[in-house]
């Protein structure tokens, strides 16, 4: 009836999510998204594609730079201007019409084409009167701002599965060490037990033996069950980057065996998926690299204004200031055919893009199957397993009473003992399966709320 009970709820629902976390395991996954080293990197990557929307917005306005140029030279190409020839006959006319030498001789000049001490300093202003690529590449941006905040909540959703799968992990770890000290304990009463029916002669040394044999592989199993704790600690304590040897306290309500509550909200499927929203992203970004591209023959306009001075000899006056208003426009004539072509390869890429957003829904759907899947068989093996454990602890019941009444022999309480303790340790696992599984499941479905 149990399992046909959770057939009736888990199947129609097709599984809902985990939603009723503890209060301390909610408590872990505030810290890690607070404090994972990875997901600040992706933040401040989402930062960067922030600025980057507000570089883009900022091509609309004026841009204001000073330019000062200075330059000095001698020699190079020169013009010989005879201005000497062509004045002195006149001047000697005059100074003699004139009886007087009020007209100097002058010579001839030669004027070289590079200038001497030479400064051109000025303010030049530059504003985009006609450019439909700065809209595109705004909007090309502001995409990436999208695409980098998916990116993060998808960071965001692995980690809060990580998260609780190392939380299970640990608790898990804890549970199979308390078992095999209770298993510890029995075979260390056993041990007792043999060892005064050896001296009291009514017990066999083979007995004693086996019994000290028992304990040492439980030591063993022990070790181990230490050793893994210590590296579920050290995984968990990582994932929230906290010291290494920080503590980690139990969830009573995993203790007490509350361990998960299904939510009923409907059919499950991959439409809340950040991954989805990025591909949608990704093909806008597509269409508008093609619009503009397509647009390769809109002229590209750009007024600009110069105020400045410029002379030789460092001077500055009213003939060395000046001011200059202009246009300039910039249109392809031939380019070798490259701007048809990267229409072309636009096309590409957009149907590259859809078709890519086909494979991935189709993946998402499939892996979501399997999760569904997964958690079934988690519910089964777990019903399974208690069933187990029930006829284990009957059985190792039996036998010890068998033992102390001298029917059954001291071997058969060691495999009874060993079944019981493995069964313990099915149901353990399947209950970490379990839980492993309703993570995978919600991550697969995107459906876990992250907080803001």
């Amino acid at each position: 009836m149990r399992t046909l009970f959770i057939y009736l709820i888990v199947l129609p629902l097709c599984l809902g999510s985990v939603r009723a976390q503890s209060t301390l395991l909610d408590t872990y996954l505030e810290e890690g998204l607070a404090n994972n080293l990875l997901l600040q990197e992706k933040n401040l990557s989402l930062d960067r594609a922030l600025h980057a929307v507000q570089v883009a917005k900022s091509m609309y306005l004026p841009a204001v730079d000073l330019d000062v140029a200075y330059s000095h030279a001698k020699g190079g190409r020169s013009i010989e201007l005879p201005v000497g020839d062509l004045l002195n006959p006149v001047y000697n006319t005059l100074n003699a019409l004139t009886q007087s030498q009020a007209f100097p001789q002058i010579g001839n000049e030669t004027i070289n084409f590079l200038p001497q001490n030479y400064y051109d300093a000025k303010i030049r202003t530059v504003m985009p009167l006609l450019n439909t690529d700065l809209g595109y590449n705004q909007r090309i941006k502001a995409a990436a701002v999208k695409l980098q905040e998916n990116e993060v909540e998808i960071y965001k959703r692995e980690l809060i599965k990580e998260i609780k799968s190392a939380y299970y992990q640990y608790l898990t770890a804890i549970q199979v060490r308390e078992i095999y000290h209770s298993s510890l304990a029995l075979a260390q009463e056993g041990l007792r037990v043999n060892q005064k029916l050896l001296d009291a002669g009514k017990g066999l040394p083979a007995y004693v033996i086996r019994a000290q044999s028992e304990i040492a592989g439980i030591e063993a199993q022990l070790a181990d069950a230490e050793k893994s704790i210590k590296n579920a600690g050290l995984y968990f304590n990582m994932l929230l980057n906290r010291e290494a040897d920080a503590e980690i306290f139990e969830d009573d309500m995993l203790a007490k065996d509350a361990l998960w509550s299904l939510q009923n909200w409907g059919e499950v499927d991959a439409s809340a998926r950040e991954e989805l929203s990025s591909l949608e992203t990704g093909i806008a970004i597509q269409e508008s690299v093609l619009k503009m591209n397509k647009q390769y023959m809109v002229p590209k306009i750009s007024g600009f204004f110069d105020l400045g001075s410029q002379a030789e000899g460092l001077k500055f006056n009213e003939d060395s200031r000046y001011f200059m208003v202009g246009l300039t426009m910039k249109m392809p004539i031939f380019q070798g055919n490259r701007n048809r072509l990267k229409v072309q390869e636009a096309k590409v890429d957009l149907a590259s893009s859809r078709n890519k957003k086909a494979q991935v829904e189709q993946q998402l759907a499939m892996a979501i199957g399997v999760a569904r899947n997964e958690v079934l068989a988690a519910l089964k093996n777990l019903d399974k397993s208690k069933v187990q454990l029930e006829t284990a602890g009957t059985y190792q019941r039996l036998i010890q009473k068998g033992f102390a009444a001298g029917v059954n022999t001291y071997m058969e309480t060691i495999d009874a003992r060993s079944q019981y303790t493995q069964a313990k340790l099915a149901e353990t696992v399947s209950k970490l399966q379990i839980l492993s599984a309703l993570a995978n499941l919600e991550r697969e479905s995107a459906t876990y709320q992250i907080p803001q």
